[in-house]
């Protein structure tokens, strides 16, 4: 079964669609580094510990932020 979503405004189908689809498969699935992104689902952003129980369905909208370190 596949799953269609919009990732940070681009429409994605991961096909097969991970099973459970929770957020932290969906992280794993699209080859994010988990303990390196914010994730925000449907316009809430998600707490980490609640990423493995929160499902992703077809047509939700996921923003992916990369935290990048940096300075001098």
């Amino acid at each position: 079964m596949s799953l269609t979503l919009s990732v940070n405004g681009e429409k994605l189908n991961l096909d097969p669609a991970p099973n459970p689809a929770s957020i932290e498969a969906v992280i794993r699935a699209l080859s994010h580094n988990p303990a390196l992104v914010v994730v925000e689902h449907n316009g809430l952003i998600v707490p980490r510990g609640r990423w493995a129980a929160q499902e992703v369905n077809n047509g939700d909208q996921l923003e992916i932020v990369t935290i990048v370190g940096g300075g001098s």
